[in-house]
């Protein structure tokens, strides 16, 4: 048996900066100026382009990418913003044994920063360590909104997002996973392991592919292989880019 040892959230969410990157969740108010909550985000996805973070990131993702139309920007925009809500949440759950409150009311998004500057979480108030409340708090209260205001700003498939989650969840589970067993946490490895595991069989998870131990083969391909340069992913339902033989496979 592996004897899970935890510690009550702090403040700061300490715990979580050794794991750097997209782990690290920023507390407090951000220093170069207040920022716009995630919750008015989602509720605001027709807006005109710069009066909107989503729309606003999307635009920016475009440009860096010169990515020919706007839903691969999107894409690529989603999946990156479910991986940080994803490693900050399972980084908590497996090293505290407790999760952070993200109401997304609560979460400050600065849509023109990368990781770690882009998430601030203005107040830490603990939550369950469990798979339903991580549930809970980024399928329900984030993903499901995202996912809403792309479909009606960008014509996207659900199943290309919901695919782009479950692999943002997987990469999040694998590099913890890593991390935990290059320093002897076998009890933060089972936990990760374990929840993530429980949230691969929640009903918007559980079609987007197959997940098996850290590794995860998804059903839908995010579109990065059309971002120019780019190619398809480890997890892609693709073998190789679309098009470049007929023995590409179909989506």
């Amino acid at each position: 048996m592996v004897l899970l040892l935890f510690v009550d959230l702090d403040p700061e969410l300490a715990a979580l900066r050794p794991l750097g990157g997209f782990f690290v969740l920023r507390t407090g108010t951000a220093p170069h100026g207040p920022l716009p909550a995630l919750a008015r985000t989602y509720e605001n996805p027709a807006s005109e382009v710069y009066g909107n973070s989503l729309t606003f990131r999307v635009h920016i993702v475009a440009e860096r990418l010169q990515v020919p139309e706007l839903r691969i920007a999107a894409s690529v925009a989603q999946q990156a913003l479910a991986a940080r809500l994803w490693s900050a949440a399972l980084g908590c759950a497996a090293l505290y044994g407790r999760i952070p409150d993200l109401d997304p009311r609560l979460l400050h998004w600065d849509a023109e920063r990368s990781a770690p500057d882009d998430l601030w979480l203005a107040e830490v108030r603990p939550l369950p360590g469990d798979a339903t409340a991580l549930a809970h708090t980024v399928l329900h209260g984030h993903l499901e909104p995202l996912t809403a205001a792309l479909v009606a700003r960008h014509r996207m498939s659900t199943g290309l997002l919901w695919g782009n989650a479950a692999s943002a969840l997987a990469g999040a589970a694998r590099e913890l996973d890593r991390w935990a067993r290059t320093r002897g946490r076998e009890d933060v490895a089972t936990r990760a392991r374990a929840l993530t595991a429980d949230l691969f069989a929640h009903p918007l998870l559980s079609g987007t592919g197959t997940f098996t131990g850290t590794a995860f083969r998804r059903r839908s391909c995010c579109l990065y292989y059309r971002v120019p340069g780019g190619g398809v992913c480890g997890d892609c339902c693709f073998t190789q880019p679309p098009g470049s033989s007929p023995k590409a496979a179909s989506g």
